[in-house]
């Protein structure tokens, strides 16, 4: 059975670009434009396996994303992997504390992605 991945970025580049891998991984793709689009499509799709959330993002950060995902308890053992250009360890630390599972800066390495959601989603 494949593995559904959400993405969550206002970056309409960097969401082709994650279909794109994903896809081409055998992953199965839902998207989001930003934290709150990203709630509505949670609760209007099936349950993903992982899922990919940019940081700053218009109407609704990732922060505020992450713990309105992590406030409901349906999505609490759904790992979240923050896919941002941000780097500082407060950020990290922040992330960490709302319920992020891991932290990857961009630009990706796509096998490197591919393999973390891997081992999250297993």
């Amino acid at each position: 059975m494949k593995k559904t991945i959400l993405t969550v970025d206002d970056s309409r580049t960097m969401r082709e670009m994650l279909k794109a891998t994903l896809l081409g991984a055998g992953f199965d793709v839902v998207q989001a434009e930003d934290g709150v689009h990203g709630l509505e499509v949670l609760e209007a799709s099936d349950m993903p396996d992982v899922i990919l959330t940019d940081i700053n993002m218009p109407r609704m950060d990732g922060f505020g994303f992450i713990e309105g995902v992590r406030r409901d308890q349906r999505y609490r053992s759904v790992p979240i992997l923050v896919l941002t250009t941000e780097g500082e360890p407060e950020k990290k630390d922040r992330a960490r504390r709302a319920g992020a599972t891991g932290w990857i800066v961009k630009p990706f390495d796509p096998e490197k992605l591919i393999n973390a959601i891997r081992r999250l989603a297993a």
